[in-house]
Parts: C-alpha cells; structure tokens; sequence
C-alpha cells in the first residue's frame, strides 16, 4: 500500500468514523491524574516544612541563645539560593538523561546534561510520572525541596563558628558539585551511574542523609572545634524549640517518603505507614538505650531517635514491610545513640548537632539494611531475591557517596579557607554569630 493510499484510507476512516479516530486520539494523549497531583503537591508543601520552619526550629533550640538567629537565618538563606540554583541548573544536572545509555558508563552517568537548564520546555502543560501524570512542574518543586533540606543538614556540624559569606559560597558550590551529581547518579534513570549498579534508595538514604552527614563530619573537622569544646558547658537553650522542630520534621517526613512514590497508590500508603512505625521505635530505642547508660531519659535524646528513626528508613521506605520497619528503627536509635554520644566523646571531633551521628550513620546504617529487608521472603515489597547480592549494592552505593562526598567537600572547603576564611574570629566566637555578623539578637529582655 503506497502512502498517498495510505492517507486516503486514514480520511475515509475519520469520515466514517469519527468516533473511532478520536478514541484513538484520546488514548494516545497524556492526561494528568488530579489524584496524584493533589498528593505530590501536599508532599511539596510537607517537605519545605520540613526545612523552614522544622530544621530550623530543631536546629535553632539546640544551639546557645547567642547563636540562634544565625541557624535559622542560614535555613532561611540556604532555601533561598538552593530554590534559584535549581531552577538555573540544579535540575538539569540532576535529572537531564541526555546521553545516557543503561550498562553504559560516561561522563552522562555521573552529571547531567543542560538540556533542563533555566527549566527550558517547562510549560504548565508539561507532565511526568512513572505511571498515572502529573505536572513536571509539581516535580521539579518536590525535588527542590529535597535540594534545600539536604544542605541545610550540613549547618547542624559547623553551627556557632562558620562565617555567613563563607557558608553561601560553600553551600552553592557544594550543590553544584555534590547533591546534583549524587541525585543524577542515584535517580535518573537508565545510564546513572549507582541506577544501573541497582542501589535501592526511595527516598533519600544516600542522596540526601549519607550525603549531608559525611559532608558536615569534613566540615566540622576542618573548621576544628567551638572555643571551649569540649570542657565548656554549650547546652542547648531551648529543647522547647528542638521538640517541636522535631514534631514538624517528623510530621513533614510522610511527604518525604510517602511522596517519592510518585503518586497516592499503595506503595503511598506502606511507606507512610513503615516511617511511622520506624520512627516510633527509633525514639524508644534512643530514649531506652538512653536511660540505661546515663540513669535517665531525656527529651533531647527522645527527639534525636524520632530523626534518627526518619533518617534509617528513608532508603527502604518503598521496598520493606511493617516488621522489617520496626528493626530498622530499634536499630537507628540504639546505634545512633552511641555514636552520637560514645563515639563522638572517643574520637574527639565537634559535630556540633550530630548531623553525622544521626543523618551520616543513620544513613548508612539504613542504606545497608534495605538490603535485607527489601526482600520478600523477609517480609518486603522489593525485587530482592539474593539478599547477600544487594548488601553489596548497597555497601558499593554507601562506599562510593561517602568517599566521593568526603574528598570533594575536603577540596571545596580548603579552597574557600584559603580564598577568604571559614571561620569567624575568637572575638565573634565569644559574643555570638547574630550580634556579631547578623547584628540582632534573638532575645531582647
């Protein structure tokens, strides 16, 4: 049949049928699903509030009252410049598959390409989804929000001796050159570099916790410790503020995990009901283990296992059941607590906050046991057949991010040293960073 035949056959059908030809027409085009809209919107909103006001909050009260203003104001800063940088290029680095090609690896499956840059194409009509549609534009708000809290983590390490100029500058470059190309590699698609090694991570265990918590550990050894550390008292001067950041973050985590579904179905709904219940037991364990080693419980303890819980069973929160959940969760808080306590003490280092305590081991220890309880015949919705195979992906995945993140970051924060300083004097140390850099204080009386 020639084309010119061909043509006249489509006409003479469309006449004919008009009905059929726009059927056809309707099954070919995209609708976008309002359910899943509605739901990745909300886990939009879910997720932002997690940084501003929850980090900040959690963040802020666990500081001294002299540096308060300066957490929340570095939140506040970094959510600003992370949400410009994305639109500019974050999002085409990190999600444009240009180049890529599954089992193939080239300079496409570590960084991506700038096909995205300024958001070109973007229209309101635009739609993605791994099944049902939804607006491109509602993913590319969700991911940037999981870019705003990932080096906001990074603050609880250096917080109370960093300079404000020096922060930016670090946090735009570490962005750049860390966070997109890690998110590139673990989610794009066929072509990334850690998608075809077949590294599980639903919602952020390496990308987002492993990622911020190994950067601050480099972060806060180079920077060296707080004037005082560790024979002066630096209590925190508002658990008040830390509780209910902690509250909000976990409130705001079922955007996290249950949103990286992608859409309001079941696995929405099981990786909502495994974060509560890893959540749960993280803090009791954390606040157990607690009570058994210091002789009481304390609510700053309890609120660092509700994160350490959120953190753990963010990679596995797609892919485990509700009892591999709960041993995830016992598992952060007891670890958790001894490395944020025992060990920091043994090795001597300044994570101010404990972002490497709870979200770097919190991370990895996650990361590593998605492995195992991925797999159904331990009670898991995942693919996993050979459960010591995947503990190996996991481990080259934990391996390669901590390695990658910690000598790029050691680069970047050298350099900056160099260039202009990181850290503030001795005499700003000793009146506080918001009198000193930012010229307000946080309690007026």
């Amino acid at each position: 049949m020639t084309l010119r035949k061909f043509a006249g056959l489509g006409a003479l059908l469309s006449f004919v049928m008009p009905g059929l030809a726009m059927a056809a027409d309707e099954v070919a085009a995209p609708v976008l699903n309002s359910g899943d809209t509605a739901w990745m919107l909300t886990s939009t909103a879910l997720v932002l509030f997690m940084t501003i006001p929850g980090l900040a909050l959690f963040y802020g009260g666990m500081v001294r009252s002299k540096n308060i203003l300066s957490v929340m104001m570095q939140c506040f800063a970094i959510t600003g410049l992370i949400s410009v940088l994305w639109v500019i290029y974050g999002y085409s680095i990190a999600f444009d598959t240009t180049g890529m090609e599954q089992g193939v690896v080239n300079f496409n499956s570590f960084f991506g390409g700038m096909g995205k840059a300024f958001l070109a194409g973007v229209t309101p009509s635009s739609l993605t989804g791994p099944a049902a549609l939804f607006p491109e534009a509602v993913f590319i708000t969700f991911q940037m929000t999981f870019a705003i809290i990932t080096p906001a983590l990074i603050v609880g390490a250096f917080a109370e001796r960093m300079k404000f100029s020096a922060m930016l500058i670090f946090m735009a470059i570490w962005f750049t050159l860390v966070y997109a190309p890690i998110a590139h590699m673990v989610w794009s698609g066929n072509g990334g570099l850690m998608w075809d090694w077949g590294v599980l991570d639903f919602a952020g265990g390496t990308v987002v916790h492993i990622n911020a918590g190994v950067a601050g550990l480099v972060a806060c050894l180079v920077l060296g410790k707080r004037k005082g550390f560790p024979t002066t008292p630096m209590a925190p001067h508002n658990l008040g503020y830390t509780l209910m950041g902690a509250a909000m973050l976990w409130v705001g985590w079922f955007g996290f995990n249950a949103g990286s579904a992608a859409a309001a179905n079941g696995t929405a709904g099981m990786a909502m009901l495994v974060t509560q219940i890893a959540t749960a037991a993280a803090a009791l364990g954390w606040m157990f283990a607690e009570w058994v080693t210091h002789g009481k419980p304390s609510a700053l303890g309890i609120a660092s296992g509700v994160v350490a819980g959120l953190v753990a069973i963010t990679p596995a929160a797609g892919t485990v059941g509700p009892m591999g959940a709960l041993v995830i969760g016992l598992a952060a808080g007891v670890v958790c607590f001894f490395c944020a306590t025992t060990l920091k003490r043994k090795l001597g280092y300044d994570d101010s906050l404990d972002a490497f305590g709870v979200h770097g081991i919190g991370g990895i220890l996650g990361a590593i046991l998605t492995g195992v309880f991925a797999a159904p015949a331990l009670g898991g919705f995942g693919t996993v057949t050979d459960i010591g195979a995947q503990v190996w992906i996991q481990l080259k995945g934990v391996g390669f991010t901590v390695i990658y993140t910690a000598i790029v970051t050691y680069i970047i924060l050298k350099v900056l040293d160099a260039v202009m300083g990181l850290r503030i004097t001795e005499e700003e140390e000793a009146v506080g960073i918001d009198l000193a850099l930012h010229n307000e204080r946080g309690y007026n009386l």
